[in-house]
């Protein structure tokens, strides 16, 4: 080994500025490695800021730094340079002004030796690790280790927009091939074997659909761009997280498409190669309505899991909740995608034609006798919006319920009038010392949050998921204490829920090691057995002690109990501001930002898949119609008559679209409601609810009017005389 060099990181905060943890000691430059481009190394008092943060500074100048969350005032010694690019600008400071202790130490090894050999030759205590490559990443910026769950949500992501795309590729393809009958059926009776017929139509499809996927392999890096950097500029992921597109998730992307893509062209086109010709005709003229038996069994068992989903989802935990209870939108989908034309007739009521024959007249009845007729074409578009209809609604108030169970749950624990938060890096001693004082106040606490384990005994119940920790100094909890007394909360103490301390057997007096956010294994004492909201308890433990063990080693908030919740003076502490109890929970809520933002991105795809699909189904449905509309006309039936026709079976179409999908979504967010809440009443503004039936019409209505003047466009006898496609 050559060298070592130690590294300690704080926040340090240039005022005026945006937080991030900046502070250094000066030894830490050489990582980098930063240079001086002006100025001399920093003494005690002095700081070296990178140029970002310097701006029109120069050596000599007085700087304003809010350190650790106390406002401070240094001589800016000198403006350094990185030789490389880096995310975040960094301050450094001499050793008298940067915490006592050692984050992490940056070894160099020897000219001849190589890294893992000196990885091999360290003697390491134990819960200290040594990192290389890439994985050092992790020791300058903490949250990236906790963004790992990330990976696990993009592939939940992509298996959800697979299973989007094959329901949404298959009714398309469906109802493309459907419409070939008589072109198949006429290649059938002029000597075409069924293997020719079935090897051309996939070889067509196949190749539209490489075309496709080269398209959507170009944009998936723009998109994929995008998205990151939406998640790391609302904070949902670490900004020293890079987004890096390697080969293998393209190549993924490819195989996964190609293959959902071979199995609905081929089940497709099997069957327009296998019927006979004569038989193919018919269907042409007059499409069936009938399903098979097997096909009616599949969607009576995608029925019935959906069902058993939304049932047992109502007995889970709140933390289960959610994985349980999510994927009945699909399965609820694929239901109404495999029995849409049993569906559509059975929803086909003598109400609604009824409704249909008032409101349309001549044009009405025709529209109640293609619905019926044409169930299996109109189920093609019925499809996409049942799934976008299930998975945009299903999402959105499942996640908005969660969420509002969530912060109920954590701020209905905690009292308090008045809030104080910092947006510099924490709450400096000195300010909770100060506002504890201040008149009017009757009670304040700091509050720390983070996450942890119980490893001794250990906790079978938090495997994957650690448990929130609360940490606390004052009177403000209000769960109610079974054993032993709040009061004792200090130094290496706990407060555990009545229910894990059962489980673990363990009771007032015992000690047991609990996992810290900073890997750290802490023995406590439990001094008291607190409950909380049931499914939402924390582990209570003291503000010093949780602190200490977080990235900014200082508590986020204040919570104060005070007759004058305004009167608090602030201003000799830059960066924090006082408010009342919504800044406890827009803070907690910011914390449940990843599974929202899949939630929300889900719901996008849907909308995506929407516009794209009712486009597609509609224009290819409608467009295929020519000759039926000439006839119509010939017959007696105006334009306006037939395009009224139009409008109205798609319009019911939409409707059953927006209520099966609203069934489907309800077996997810009704059960999560009762999971979470305790009744079933979602959470979540009616608005997104009318916003999307308003886009679904807007999406469907507008295309049937386009599409329905370009099928009419020619001649009646033109269009009757047409070939048929």
């Amino acid at each position: 080994m050559a060298k070592a060099v130690p590294d300690v990181s704080f926040p340090a905060v240039v005022a005026p500025g945006k937080y991030t943890l900046t502070g250094h000691g000066w030894p830490s430059a050489e990582l980098t490695p930063y240079q001086l481009t002006a100025g001399t190394a920093p003494a005690a008092g002095e700081v070296v800021l990178d140029q970002r943060l310097a701006g029109t500074s120069k050596p000599g100048d007085r700087v304003n730094v809010i350190v650790s969350g106390e406002p401070r005032e240094f001589v800016l010694a000198g403006v350094a340079s990185p030789r490389r690019e880096v995310d975040a600008p960094s301050a450094f400071f001499a050793a008298a002004d940067t915490p006592d202790r050692v984050d992490a130490i940056g070894v160099f090894p020897a000219p001849g030796t190589s890294v893992s050999q000196l990885v091999r030759r360290l003697d390491l205590p134990e819960g200290v690790s040594a990192l290389t490559g890439d994985d050092r990443g992790a020791a300058e910026f903490a949250g990236i280790a906790t963004s790992l769950p990330l990976i696990i949500l993009s592939g939940v992501f992509g298996g959800m927009v697979a299973v989007v795309m094959a329901l949404v590729v298959s009714a398309t393809i469906g109802l493309s091939v459907r419409q070939r009958r008589r072109e198949l059926a006429l290649l059938r009776a002029g000597g075409a074997t069924p293997g020719q017929v079935h090897e051309m139509v996939v070889t067509e499809m196949m190749l539209v659909s490489m075309l496709a996927l080269a398209g959507g392999l170009l944009l998936g890096r723009t998109t994929g761009t995008w998205i990151f950097g939406m998640l790391t500029g609302n904070g949902i992921v670490p900004p020293g997280l890079r987004f890096d597109q390697g080969p293998l998730p393209f190549a993924g992307a490819a195989v996964l498409t190609l293959v959902i893509l071979r199995l609905t062209v081929g089940l497709a086109a099997g069957r327009a190669a296998r019927i006979k010709p004569i038989q193919a005709l018919a269907e042409a003229a007059v499409p069936p309505v009938v399903m098979g038996r097997a096909r009616l069994i599949i969607g009576a068992a995608f029925a019935a899991a959906t069902v058993g989903v939304g049932v047992s989802t109502i007995f889970m935990s709140p933390a289960n909740a959610a994985a349980i209870g999510g994927p009945a939108v699909l399965t609820g989908s694929i239901a109404v995608a495999v029995l849409g034309p049993v569906l559509i007739r059975a929803l086909l009521t003598d109400r609604v034609t009824g409704w249909l024959e008032r409101r349309g007249g001549n044009s009405g009845v025709l529209a109640a006798i293609n619905l019926r007729v044409r169930a299996v074409q109109f189920a093609a578009i019925l499809v996409p919006i049942t799934l976008a209809t299930a998975i945009a609604l299903g999402n959105i108030y499942s996640q908005t319920t969660q969420q509002k169970a969530a912060v109920d749950a954590y701020t209905d624990n905690l009292s308090a009038n008045a809030v104080i938060t910092s947006d510099a890096g924490g709450i400096p001693d000195g300010l909770f010392d100060q506002v504890r004082s201040a008149p009017g106040v009757t009670v304040a606490s700091e509050l720390v949050r983070s996450k942890g384990w119980i490893e001794e005994p250990y906790d079978t119940t938090h495997t994957s998921d650690p448990w929130p920790l609360l940490g606390l100094n004052g009177p403000v909890y209000r769960g109610k204490v079974h054993a032993g007394s709040m009061e004792q909360l200090t130094g290496d103490t706990v407060a555990l829920p009545p229910g894990a301390a059962k489980k673990l057997k363990v009771g007032i007096g015992d000690e047991i090691g609990v996992r810290l956010g900073d890997d750290a294994l802490v023995k406590v004492k439990i001094v008291a057995l607190a409950d909380g909201t049931s499914g939402y308890e924390s582990i209570l433990l003291p503000s010093t002690l949780l602190a200490a063990h977080t990235t900014a080693g200082l508590p986020t908030q204040i919570l104060l109990k005070t007759s004058q919740p305004k009167a608090t003076d602030l201003e000799k502490w830059p960066g924090t501001t006082i408010g009342g109890r919504d800044l406890l929970s827009a803070a907690y809520d910011a914390g449940l930002g990843i599974d929202a933002w899949i939630s929300y991105l889900l719901a996008a795809i849907a909308i995506a898949y929407t516009a794209i699909a009712s486009i597609n189904t509609i224009a290819v449905a409608v467009l295929d119609r020519r000759r039926e509309f000439g006839l119509q006309q010939l017959t007696g039936f105006t334009r306006r008559q037939v395009a009224k026709m139009l409008y109205l079976e798609n319009l019911v179409i939409a409707a059953f679209g927006l209520v099966l999908g609203l069934v489907a979504a309800c077996f997810s967010i009704f059960p999560i409601a009762i999971a979470t809440r305790g009744w079933p009443i979602p959470s979540g503004p009616v608005w997104i609810l009318l916003g999307w039936v308003t886009l679904v019409l807007l999406l469907v209505l507008p295309v049937t009017g386009i599409t329905g003047r370009l099928a009419m466009r020619a001649e009646p006898m033109d269009a009757v005389n047409s070939p048929a496609g």
